[in-house]
């Protein structure tokens, strides 16, 4: 059994934009320069309904272009679930945010979500990401980075996660990266990811390595 289970973007949660086995592929790696097994999952709906007990299920899935089957929806919920309930931890990557948009449970989950006529982002390209002030195990001593990217703007998000990463649009900060944790579970959002120019930054490597430390309770 791996210690982390990556769902990959395929099929109807595949998209034009998102280059989704070349960015599963290097977060994968990413993780696994830590010392943990990965395992790749692209059948997205049966990977979330039993994510086999893995101690950390990363998502990084495009948004279907029409609605999924109600049962499919209700057993990837239900699978979430359990696997919070047991304590274990989820990684939502980049365009996860815009997924799952008939799970009303999803957008609790993971801390916020892209809104349809609200949310938008400036063209990718090179761009600074601040560390918010927060005092946060994932944070702690890390400086801020340049990055090429795309950089997810006006979420909306929920009042309980801690915001660990920021940018600048608009003279506005928008949140980009932010954790949750409960008594039992915790989470992370990146919203970072969208091709793997973004694995080109070691600051975001740097992140992603404090990240998946702290979901798996290392630190």
């Amino acid at each position: 059994m791996a210690d982390v289970v990556l769902i990959s973007g395929s099929g109807p949660y595949a998209d034009p934009w998102h280059p989704f086995p070349a960015t599963s592929g290097r977060i994968a790696g990413i993780i696994e320069d830590l010392g943990y097994t990965v395992k790749i999952i692209e059948d997205v709906e049966a990977g979330l309904t039993d994510p086999e007990a893995c101690r950390l299920l990363v998502i990084n899935i495009g948004n279907p272009s029409s609605a999924r089957p109600p049962g499919l929806v209700d057993a990837a919920r239900a699978g979430l679930e359990e696997h919070l309930s047991a304590g274990r931890a989820i990684l939502g990557v980049h365009s996860s945010a815009t997924s799952l948009t008939t799970m009303p449970e999803w957008p609790v989950i993971l801390g916020g979500r892209w809104v349809r006529g609200r949310s938008m982002h400036p063209p990718r390209g090179e761009t600074s990401i601040s560390i918010t002030t927060v005092d946060h195990p994932i944070t702690s001593d890390l400086t801020g980075f340049v990055i090429f990217d795309e950089r997810y703007s006006y979420l909306e998000t929920q009042p309980d996660i801690t915001v660990l990463c920021e940018h600048s649009h608009d003279a506005l900060r928008h949140p980009l990266v932010w954790a949750r944790e409960t008594d039992r579970y915790r989470v992370v959002y990146d919203g970072l990811g969208h091709d793997t120019a973004s694995y080109d930054s070691t600051g975001h490597v740097r992140l992603l390595h404090r990240i998946a430390r702290w979901l798996m309770r290392a630190i």
